[in-house]
C-alpha cells in the first residue's frame, strides 16, 4: 500500500482506518462476506463513506431518531471496542506479509492514534508491519464553514468520538452567531464531549459562556443541568461536588417546570428529575432516588411515541434502583422492558446479566453476558462478568480464557489481572500468577488484592518475610478485604503464630465466611488444642457454600 496520511484534516475521526478500509474492503466482500458482516459496525463507523457496500447487521435504534431523540452519547471508551473490532478485522483480512505505513501520526485524530496501538500490539508484524512517522505533507486550516463542520459533529457525538466533537465543536462555534440554534447545537455537543473526556474546567466555560450570550430558558436549564453532571458524574469521587450538583440541578427543574410548550416541559423535566436521582443514589437515598426516576418516567408518559431512548433510560435506572432495594422481581421486570425498546442495545444485558448472576440463574446470565458480546464491536466487561460465572461454576480453564480475552482487549483492565492472578495461584501456577500481579500493580501500585495474591505467592515460595510485608499493607489498606486476612492467617502459621493465625482467620470468617477459612481455621485451631471448636469448623468448611 501506499504511504497513508494520517492528518486529522480534513477527513476527521479514522483517517487511516477508513483509508485501509477503502482498500480492503472491496475485495474482502467478494470472498468473504461474513467477516465483513461480523464487524459491520466498526466498518460503517470508522468508514461510512462504505455504507452503500457494507449493510448494517446490528442496529440500535438511535440510527433512525430524530436528533433531538439521540440521547445517549457513547462513553470515551467505545473507541477501545471499535479499534478492537478494525484490528481483528484487518488482522483477519490482510494478505500475510504486507506492510503498512503512516505519516502525520503526530496530527493524527485520537482515533487513529488508538488504533494504530491496538494493531500494533494485537497484529503479529509477518501479518501486517507497521511503521509510523511524524513527519508529512502540511495542511491548511480547517476552512470549512459551520454547516460543514455540524455534518461531522453531529456524526462523532453519534459515534462517540469525543475528542473530534469538542475540537470541532469550538471551532463552529467561533463560525456561528452566539445565541443561535446552531451555535447552540455545537455549544451543548461540546460541552458534553469536554466532560466525557474529564476537562471539566473547559467544560464549565462553555456552559458559562451559554449562560452570558443566552436568555433561552430551555439553553440556562440545559446549562443548568449539564453543569450539576459535571460534578455530580466526575469519574473521581473526591472531585464530586454533590451539594453544588444539587444547586445547579434544582435550578434546572425550577426552569423546566416553566417551559411552554407541554412536550418539552415533560422531557426536560423528566430530564432533569433523573439527574437529581443520580445525587441522591450517590448520597445512599435509594428511595428518593426511587421516587424521583418513577415520576421522570410518570412524565415521559406524557411524550407518547415520542423519546424512546429517554423512556428506556429511565427504566433501566429504576430496575438498578429496585435491585439495589432488593426488589428483584420488579427489576427484571423493568430490564425487560428496557431491553424491548432497544434490543441491540448491549449495556443492559450486561446490567440484568450480573442481577441473575447475583440470583444464582446463572444460564439466563450467561446467555445476556453472550448477548450483549454479540450486539456489537468486542466488549470487554461482558468478557470479565462471564469469567465470574465460569470462576464460581467451576469452570477454571473456561474463566482464564474470558480472562485472558479481557486483557489481550484492554491491557489497563486491573481488576482481570486481579482474577487471572487468583485463578493462576489456585491452580498451583505461581509463576504465571506472579507475571499478572507485577502487571496489575505497573497499573494500580498498592492495589491491596493484588498484594493479597502476592503475599500468598510469597508465602508459598517461603519468603515469609516479604508475604508478611506485603499481606500487613494489603490488611492497612483494605481492612475490610477476607482475603487479605485469610491470606495473612495462612502465612502466620506457617511462620508458628497458630494464635495470630486463629485470629487473622477469624476475622477473615466475620467479614467473608467461606468454606475455605473454616477448613484453614480448623487446623489453627487443632494445633491449639481446641478440639471441640475445630470440629465445628469442619463442619462448616464441608456444607455446601
Amino acid at each position: 500500500m501506499p504511504v497513508i496520511d494520517g492528518h486529522r484534516r480534513p477527513r476527521g475521526p479514522y483517517t487511516v482506518a477508513a483509508a485501509l478500509l477503502r482498500h480492503l474492503v472491496p475485495s474482502v466482500l467478494e470472498r468473504s462476506s461474513d467477516l465483513v458482516a461480523a464487524h459491520d459496525i466498526e466498518i460503517r463507523a470508522a468508514a461510512p463513506e462504505l455504507a452503500g457496500i457494507v449493510p448494517a447487521v446490528r442496529v440500535t435504534m438511535d440510527a433512525e431518531l430524530s436528533e433531538e431523540e439521540r440521547i445517549l452519547v457513547p462513553a470515551p471508551r467505545r473507541t477501545l471496542r471499535l479499534a478492537n473490532g478494525l484490528t481483528e478485522f484487518f488482522r483477519d483480512a490482510v494478505p500475510p506479509g504486507r506492510a503498512l505505513v503512516v505519516s502525520n501520526v503526530a496530527e493524527a485524530d485520537p482515533t487513529d492514534a488508538e488504533l494504530l496501538d491496538v494493531m500494533m500490539r494485537r497484529i503479529p508484524p509477518a501479518t501486517l508491519e507497521i511503521t509510523v512517522f511524524s513527519g508529512g505533507p502540511s495542511h491548511p486550516p480547517d476552512g470549512r464553514d459551520a454547516d460543514e463542520l455540524w455534518a461531522v459533529v453531529d456524526r462523532c457525538v453519534r459515534e462517540g468520538f469525543l475528542h473530534a466533537v469538542a475540537e470541532l465543536g469550538e471551532l463552529g462555534m467561533s463560525r456561528t452567531e452566539p445565541g443561535s440554534v446552531l451555535w447552540w447545537r455545537f455549544a451543548q455537543r461540546t460541552a458534553t464531549a469536554l466532560g466525557g473526556l474529564d476537562r471539566t474546567a473547559d467544560a464549565l466555560a462553555v456552559w458559562e459562556r451559554v449562560r452570558e450570550i443566552s436568555q433561552d430558558p430551555a439553553m440556562h436549564a440545559a446549562g443548568a443541568y449539564g453543569t450539576a453532571m459535571l460534578d455530580a458524574r466526575h469519574r473521581d469521587p473526591a472531585r464530586r461536588d454533590l451539594v453544588r450538583a444539587r444547586r445547579w440541578v434544582n435550578e434546572a427543574i425550577a426552569i423546566s417546570t416553566l417551559l411552554p410548550d407541554p412536550l418539552e416541559r415533560a422531557f426536560k423535566l423528566g430530564f432533569d428529575r433523573n439527574g437529581l436521582a443520580l445525587i441522591e443514589l450517590r448520597h445512599g437515598r435509594l428511595h428518593v432516588a426511587l421516587s424521583l426516576v418513577e415520576s421522570a418516567i410518570e412524565l415521559a408518559g406524557e411524550l407518547g411515541e415520542r423519546h424512546p431512548l429517554h423512556r428506556m433510560v429511565l427504566l433501566a435506572n429504576r430496575a438498578q434502583l429496585l435491585a439495589a432495594l432488593g426488589r428483584t422481581k420488579e427489576a427484571l421486570e423493568d430490564y425487560a422492558a428496557a431491553i424491548a425498546v432497544d434490543p441491540a442495545f448491549p449495556d443492559f444485558y450486561l446490567e440484568r446479566g450480573n442481577l441473575l448472576f447475583g440470583l444464582g440463574r446463572h444460564e439466563e446470565a450467561l446467555a445476556d453476558f453472550e448477548q450483549a458480546m454479540r450486539a456489537g464491536p468486542p466488549l470487554p466487561e461482558a468478557h470479565y462478568n462471564r469469567a465470574e460465572l465460569r470462576t464460581v461454576r467451576g469452570d477454571v480453564e473456561g474463566a482464564l480464557a474470558d480472562l485472558g480475552r479481557v486483557i489481550e482487549l484492554d491491557p489497563a483492565y486491573v481488576d482481570a489481572y486481579i482474577n487471572r492472578a487468583g485463578l493462576l495461584a489456585a491452580s498451583g501456577r505461581d509463576d504465571e500468577a506472579r507475571g499478572d500481579v507485577q502487571a496489575g500493580l505497573a497499573l494500580a501500585p498498592g492495589n491491596p488484592h493484588l498484594l493479597t495474591v502476592l503475599g500468598q505467592l510469597e508465602t508459598a515460595a517461603g519468603r515469609l518475610a516479604e508475604a508478611r510485608l506485603v499481606l500487613d499493607l494489603a490488611v492497612e489498606l483494605a481492612p475490610r478485604l477476607a482475603a487479605a486476612w485469610g491470606n495473612r492467617g495462612v502465612l502466620r502459621f506457617t511462620a508458628g503464630d497458630v494464635e495470630g493465625a486463629a485470629g487473622d482467620l477469624s476475622r477473615a470468617i466475620e467479614l467473608q465466611p467461606q468454606p475455605d477459612l473454616y477448613a484453614n481455621r480448623a487446623v489453627a485451631l487443632r494445633a491449639l488444642g481446641r478440639d471441640t471448636e475445630a470440629e465445628a469448623d469442619e463442619r462448616r468448611a464441608a456444607l455446601p457454600s
